[in-house]
């Protein structure tokens, strides 16, 4: 079974296809700026990589050049489309309907529709993909995966803000939580590593944008973004939870609109508007070993607010077995792994420094005595987009 795992943005289109026989990538690509006049798609075959320049409006033609590029007589990798079994979408906001992933129809779509008010960049661009898909694709089964769907098992108490009822009950304003398809990955490898299927994790995804999750016996009970993406730890460009009050103070100063106010929450905050260097934790080490005071700032900060949510959750969990990192920052930094866990020894938290330092690699960093397991896992949220599809199609 082959299945084509679609990642849909507002002016881009991420893909895989993967083999489900042995979970291998047969080709991968991204097109970038659809839309604009200077659009084009990066197709990768093995160690291969092919630019096809080819400007595009619209997602349904990007999605064809794409069909085009697996059916290649020279670089492709299917000989007909009755080889692609379906095809799984990453979907960012399913609200409270979607608890786990589904197969798409139009009832299926209207939800997705009306949880654009969650999502207005995100939603938008995966119906665009599955519209696509139905039209260059008739046929084939489209499964949607939710970013959402893994928090929908967080008790009431864990989920909802103490603000008057009435906006949760008319509006839907709560935390939903997302990267779920991430830490859904990471606890069923957890489940593996450490042999047992009940245990309490920690999961951090630590990229440009970062989360993490509770979970018990391989289920959320609490996570660190909210409403939106932009709540919890700071990431890359974003603040993370900051007193309420601050935005009211900039919007009157500075007489600012809801989307000025919104560009500086989103993207010129964070590490990396803290450090004044850049949003890559790369640049702000090379800042800080250089002397810069900011840029060691925001990454002691960091580390800080990482390994201050991760006790937090000792609470949620009553107790931690198990803390895991992943994504860019989560799987390669060394030293932010070490300065998040140093914070944590009163846990019983113990890192071997050798094991640490490492990039890119499963493995075990946590000593022997250490009274809880810390492991590294790289994230693959494409593989659980099609696991989820392959085991819908079945």
């Amino acid at each position: 079974m082959k299945i084509l795992v679609l990642n849909c943005g507002s002016s881009s289109l991420k893909y895989q296809l993967m083999d489900m026989e042995n979970e291998k990538v047969l080709a991968k690509g991204n097109y970038e700026r659809i839309g604009q006049n200077n659009s084009f798609l990066t197709h990768k075959v093995g160690d291969k990589k092919h630019v096809i320049e080819n400007p595009v409006k619209t997602h349904d033609l990007a999605i064809k050049l794409v069909i085009e590029q697996l059916l290649h007589k020279e670089y492709g990798v299917i000989k007909s489309l009755d080889e692609i079994s379906a095809i799984g979408h990453r979907v960012v906001h399913g609200g409270e309907k979607f608890t786990e992933s589904v197969l798409i129809d139009e009832d299926v779509k209207s939800g997705i529709e009306d949880a654009v008010r969650f999502a207005p960049l995100h939603n938008p661009a995966g119906l665009l993909g599955i519209g696509a898909c139905e039209k260059e694709l008739p046929g084939k089964p489209n499964i949607a995966v939710f970013d959402t769907a893994f928090h929908q098992t967080m008790p009431k108490e864990h989920y909802i803000y103490p603000i008057a009822y009435k906006y949760y009950e008319e509006d839907g304003i709560r935390k939903y939580g997302f990267h779920g398809t991430s830490h859904k990955f990471i606890s069923k490898k957890v489940a593996e590593l450490y042999g047992k299927d009940k245990f309490k994790l920690v999961s951090c995804h630590l990229g440009q944008g970062a989360s993490l999750c509770a979970i018990k016996d391989g289920k959320s009970v609490d996570t660190s973004m909210g409403l939106t993406p932009l709540a919890g730890i700071p990431m890359g460009t974003r603040c993370g939870d900051i007193d309420p009050s601050i935005l009211i103070f900039l919007m009157e100063k500075y007489n600012l609109t809801t989307d000025q106010l919104s560009n500086i929450l989103n993207k010129e905050s964070g590490a990396g508007g803290l450090s004044g260097v850049s949003p890559d934790f790369r640049d702000m080490e090379t800042a800080m070993l250089n002397g810069d005071e900011r840029a060691k700032l925001a990454l002691d900060n960091y580390s800080y607010l990482v390994a201050q949510y991760i006790a937090r959750y000792a609470v949620s969990l009553n107790g931690i077995d198990v803390i895991t990192f992943c994504a860019g920052v989560g799987e390669n930094d060394a030293r932010t792994r070490w300065n998040i866990c140093e914070r944590l020894e009163f846990l019983g938290v113990k890192i071997d420094k050798e094991r640490n330092n490492t990039k890119s690699d499963e493995r075990e960093i946590s000593t022997k005595d250490s009274k809880i397991k810390v492991y590294i896992i790289p994230t693959d949220e494409e593989l659980m987009i099609a696991r989820e599809t392959k085991d819908l199609v079945k």
